[in-house]
């Protein structure tokens, strides 16, 4: 496991933009795959987007509810993950977590929960309308 901590939420109106960052313990980050996830006030932790490290390059995967949208991407020096969030709506108003899968295979991606094994402790994500 790895240890991850979130930052850049906020409270915004609908249309903006928020840039989330999560950064990395762990001296083989660039092997991780890593996840963003969010869970609104009495609804299930749901996936967003998950981004991983293959022999042909990195591989992106969204959420239909996002895509377009949320853009996610990895600096391997920095041992940091980045949501960025564009043109937001209210109903992305959730908690957002940055998750670790540090025993990534190399291949697939995961969308579940279950797949990491590591998170952060949150950041809050606020959209007025």
């Amino acid at each position: 496991q790895v240890h991850l901590v979130e930052s850049g939420g906020g409270l915004v109106q609908a249309g903006d933009s928020l840039r989330l960052s999560c950064a990395a313990s762990g001296r083989t980050f660039s092997s991780y795959a890593m996840g963003w996830f969010r869970q609104a006030p009495g609804k299930e932790r749901d996936f967003v987007a998950t981004i991983t490290l293959t022999r042909s390059g990195a591989n992106t995967y969204y959420a239909d509810s996002v895509k377009g949208r949320f853009t996610i991407s990895r600096d391997n020096a920095k041992n940091t993950v980045y949501l960025q969030m564009n043109s937001l709506k209210p109903e992305d108003t959730a908690v957002y977590y940055c998750a670790a899968d540090t025993t990534y295979s190399g291949s697939g991606y995961s969308i579940n929960t279950v797949g990491y094994d590591s998170w952060g402790q949150g950041t809050q994500v606020t959209v007025s309308s």
